[in-house]
């Protein structure tokens, strides 16, 4: 007699509930015409994220959250920026650490939902 084989339907990417560490690292997406350009045509997505925070932290908390599958992750350090406010009063713009996050091809990410 022969043994059935059982067919296995395909495994849906499942990640793991988002953590309350994971919204702490992503603080939010960084809105400008050049990273509204990449996220439609290269399928990258420019976050803003915790000082503290490392690639693999990212990788992973962006997994989480939006439920897909990330390909690659680049941080930036945003440099502070002296600036005058007027003629008067000088100040500056404080810097931060930028992350840009690959979403593998075939996934979808939606940063806009209501």
């Amino acid at each position: 007699m022969a043994a059935k084989k059982k067919t296995e339907a395909p495994k849906k990417n499942s990640f793991p509930k988002a953590t309350e560490r994971d919204f702490a690292v992503i603080a939010k997406p960084v809105i400008t015409e050049k990273s509204m350009a990449k996220l439609q045509n290269e399928n990258k997505v420019t976050l803003r994220v915790s000082d503290d925070t490392n690639k693999t932290e990212v990788k992973i908390a962006f997994e989480r959250i939006f439920q897909v599958k990330v390909e690659d992750v680049r941080i930036v350090n945003v440099h502070p920026k002296a600036t005058t406010r007027g003629t008067r009063y000088s100040g500056h713009i404080q810097g931060y650490k930028k992350a840009i996050v690959t979403v593998a091809q075939g996934e979808a990410i939606d940063l806009f939902r209501e």
